[in-house]
């Protein structure tokens, strides 16, 4: 392993300034190493229950006084942010890097998520969020209004692949919303959502807003959602599964986008610089952020008319990959974020080849650079009878499988429990369209592997099948963080029979100018 240099942003004054907003009455820490050495940054305060429900009070309170902001008002803190996360994205981005592991291109785009978001939203909240009046029952005489509150405060559960993005980017909205947000990222990348709130309070969001709290999932998640009054949650199936039935029972919504096994199909239509285009979108597709992307491709099909061409091809791009432990922008790939995940991964690989299937590269762990080093890995021969095969690896590992029909890859690519997303390739948009149509999948990029679909931050994005419920981004994004008050207005009273009227008589008139208002266009 070679020596590594550590950002000089990286302090200690400022590590226990970031780590200081976390409550922890009971004194326990959780150590938070820095991934590419193993070397401990921080020591983590864990938050007891009775933290829990502190901040959620905390935040209740401030919100009650954001809430009465006019929604302009609330913008320009995110005009002020949206400067302030662009101008310390490097900064963020060695802390993004220390706590994950990921390399140095990934820990940029990272931060690039939040400023996309909010300049969303800059343009889209004031209409969404602006009482929108129709007519009523009665032409004329009444009116109804729909009026947008927001919910209260949203707990929002991240995950450790992307802790700033999803710490912040899902946060976004729901303060925009006028709600107040508890955040629990994981506790091996907490830093970089406590140093994006403290830039979001720089920019004027009113402190105590915005709270944090960590711990394990099973210790801290039951409170939290019990406490809060809408649940954002990011991570595995099974866990949103546990989300989506404690916030069923305490009546509150969630938003879950969970695990995916994503599948590319490639057609036979490609050119040569089509190949070589796919090779490279695909090698990102795959390996990007070690392969620890929801939205990563797990699977790819190939024709079998040009099975062993595309094969040689990406195989070769794989092999090249750069990986290793550094600050710059020199490696292609980075670390796993940890060496328990490390083992999770391996241990697919080891599965699929015992059963049968062939490496056609990587398959090893790379202790000689890190920790959590994985090889980029190319399996063939995968089954469903594989780990690899039909769970989320999660990890820098795909496999390649031969299709004779476009019926037949379609089939194969929806053979599965997960519904996040895909990817089609063809020379022909028309035709990757049509195909796109037929899967099953909440989001699907043609010509690309899943930037594309997830960077389009005006259509929302989620899953479907066990890929999750709801969904981020778009309209939907921010009014799920609402709840609608609907304000009817009657000027006169003429819902009902006139004194001393024929109730028959009435009711004739009634269906009568419903037929007429059907015609006018009326109702």
């Amino acid at each position: 392993m070679t020596a590594l240099t550590r950002p000089a942003t990286l302090t200690d004054e400022l590590l226990e300034r970031l780590v200081a907003r976390v409550p922890g009455r009971s004194g326990a820490t959780w150590k938070l190493t820095e991934v590419y050495t193993g070397d401990v940054l921080v020591e983590l305060p864990q938050s007891t229950p009775e933290d829990i429900e502190a901040a959620f009070e905390e935040a209740r309170e401030a919100q009650r006084l954001w809430s009465q902001w006019p929604v302009a008002r609330r913008l320009e803190v995110f005009k002020r942010a949206h400067t302030l996360l662009i101008d310390n994205a490097h900064a963020t981005a060695d802390l993004i890097q220390a706590e994950s592991g990921k390399n140095r291109r990934m820990a940029i785009e990272e931060t690039c998520d939040p400023p996309m978001v909010i300049s969303h939203y800059l343009k889209r909240a004031e209409k969404l969020l602006r009482p929108t009046r129709r007519g009523g029952p009665i032409p004329f005489l009444s009116s109804s209004t729909e009026v947008r509150t927001p919910k209260g405060v949203v707990g929002i559960i991240a995950p450790w692949n992307f802790p700033f993005a999803t710490g912040l980017s899902d946060a976004i909205p729901a303060l925009i919303a006028g709600n107040g947000v508890v955040v629990k990222p994981d506790n091996k990348t907490a830093l970089s959502p406590l140093h994006g709130i403290s830039l979001l309070e720089q920019a004027g969001l009113p402190r105590g807003l915005f709270q944090v709290v960590c711990g394990e999932g099973p210790d801290v998640g039951p409170t939290l959602i019990d406490n809060a009054d809408y649940v954002m949650f990011t991570g595995s199936t099974a866990t949103g599964r546990v989300i989506g039935e404690r916030a069923g029972r305490n009546l509150i919504g969630c938003c879950l986008e969970l695990g995916g096994k994503n599948p590319m199909i490639v057609l036979d239509d490609l050119d040569d610089t089509g190949v070589e285009e796919w090779v490279d979108s695909t090698a990102f597709g795959v390996f990007g952020n070690t392969g620890q992307i929801c939205m990563h491709i797990e699977r790819i099909y190939l024709p079998e008319s040009r099975y062993d061409e595309l094969k040689s091809a990406f195989v070769e791009r794989a092999r090249n990959l750069t990986i290793g432990a550094s600050y710059d922008f020199g490696p292609e790939l980075g670390s796993l974020v940890s060496v328990d995940h490390r083992d999770r991964v391996a241990s697919h690989v080891e599965d699929a080849v015992a059963k049968g299937a062939t490496v056609l590269t990587g398959g090893r762990a790379r202790p000689d650079i890190g920790p959590a080093f994985f090889e980029p890995t190319v399996l063939e021969g995968v089954t469903k009878e594989m780990l690899a095969g039909r769970t989320e690896t999660f990890g820098p590992v795909v496999g390649l499988y031969r299709y004779r029909t476009v019926d037949e890859a379609i089939r194969l690519a929806n053979d599965t429990d997960y519904g996040l997303n895909a990817s089609v390739w063809s020379g022909d948009i028309a035709r990757a369209e049509a195909v796109a149509a037929r899967l099953e999948s909440g989001n699907v990029n043609i010509n690309d592997a899943l930037a594309t679909a997830y960077a389009s931050k005006g259509t929302p994005s989620g899953g479907v099948k066990s890929s999750g419920v709801g969904a981020r981004h778009g309209d939907q994004g921010l009014l799920k963080y609402t709840d609608v008050k609907n304000v009817g207005v009657l000027k006169k009273q003429v819902m009902g029979a006139r004194p001393g009227q024929d109730y028959d008589a009435y009711v004739k008139q009634m269906l009568s100018s419903l037929k007429l208002m059907r015609k006018l266009g009326v109702r």
